[in-house]
């Protein structure tokens, strides 16, 4: 299962809005046929590890990620490819969220008389697909916050300095970051003080070339200028949210650059509505996020309780100064009871810099046990 899980981790950013899923086939002690899900449209990870054993799936255990699918969509149920092909049982770390599985795949191996176990290493097959049941729950984006910090929470001077903080590894950390979502945001103000290309460079194993996210801006006053990489760039498609505010001729403009222009709608004060902005971008298949944009952006997130899950680098600094630039701004919480709690999943350090991974606890879409 731990080879399974490392072949899932392989697909992660390619696959989506799918699952991303490893397989592998054991006859005899031996593994005889591997597989993960490449990206959406192309087999899934049971067929290419049945294509690997052929004949020798016959009688053999199968161990997989997550439980096998049970419809068909875009290719042919893996349940009934693995009855076919006569295998003995089937080890799956988790069951599937998505409503058109939840069970019917191990029903159907259960039915044609091959064991199904349910529940080995689920906690390490959950973090891999923690997007996919996020989205599968509550039909809503996973939204990932990057922090990049001194020691004291600063992302820059009083004077507006901010190079560099953190460290190589935290930069190229964060390129990989980039290719596990659907999507990079950041604010305007972002794009004007450092005119950033927000691609990733990580071209991971099993694939020849970066997985890009979309490269989304808010602008709430069209504000972005012509000549920024973000719409120069083509390396990655880029869209601008805006709001009434920006002018007509604006939107036109970038749409002819070939940038893509969503107007978001607006609250009673006259400022984005988050939740209804993240909704829409999910309803145009933008299913996972990672906000990397300033304090400003990143205190929005919070103070509209959108955020899932964040990855924190903080820099051997203190910088200090009661002018200088907090990672996270926006209002805040009135009262410690308000503030977001936090699940620690890891805290590592790398070249004296930290670097954190956590959860917010009262997350919507948290996996609540399906291993039955």
């Amino acid at each position: 299962m731990e080879e399974a899980l490392a072949l899932a981790r392989m697909g992660l950013g390619y696959t989506s809005p799918n699952p991303s899923v490893g397989c592998v086939i054991v006859k005899d002690g031996e593994i005889v046929g591997r597989g993960y899900h490449h990206r959406a449209g192309t087999p899934h990870a049971e067929v290419w590890a049945l294509r690997e054993a052929g004949e020798r799936a016959a009688g053999s255990t199968v161990y997989v990620t997550l439980e096998p699918c049970a419809h068909y969509g875009r290719t042919p149920p893996c349940a009934r490819a693995l009855v076919k092909a006569g295998v003995a049982k089937v080890v799956c770390a988790m069951l599937d969220p998505n409503p058109l599985v939840a069970g019917k795949g191990a029903a159907i191996l259960r039915n044609a008389g091959i064991p199904v176990i349910v529940g080995l290493l689920s906690g390490k097959a959950i973090k891999i697909n923690e997007v996919f049941i996020k989205n599968m729950i509550t039909q809503q984006p996973f939204i990932a916050v990057k922090l990049a910090q001194s020691l004291d929470g600063v992302t820059a001077s009083r004077t507006g300095k901010s190079k560099w903080i953190t460290n190589d590894w935290a930069r190229k950390r964060g390129y990989y970051l980039r290719s596990l979502y659907d999507a990079i945001l950041v604010g305007i103000n972002t794009v004007e003080a450092d005119n950033p290309l927000l691609t990733s460079r990580t071209v991971r194993e099993g694939h020849d070339a970066p997985h890009q996210p979309f490269r989304i801006i808010l602008d709430s006053t069209g504000r972005i200028d012509l000549q920024a990489l973000l719409v120069t760039d083509k390396q990655a498609r880029t869209m601008v949210i805006t709001t009434k505010h920006c002018p007509v001729e604006k939107k036109e403009a970038l749409e002819r650059a070939g940038v893509e222009v969503l107007v978001a709608p607006l609250r009673d004060d006259d400022r984005v509505d988050l939740p209804a902005m993240v909704h829409t971008l999910y309803e145009k298949g933008i299913h996972s996020i990672l906000v990397e944009g300033g304090s400003t952006v990143q205190g929005t997130f919070f103070d509209s309780n959108l955020v899932d899950k964040i990855y924190a680098f903080i820099g051997a600094k203190v910088i200090g100064g009661v002018d200088s630039k907090t990672s996270v701004g926006g209002l805040g919480a009135d009262d410690l009871s308000e503030s977001v709690t936090l699940d620690y999943e890891t805290a590592e350090i790398h070249d004296n810099n930290v670097y954190i991974e956590a959860y917010n606890r009262n997350r919507e879409g948290a996996y609540v046990h399906w291993n039955h």
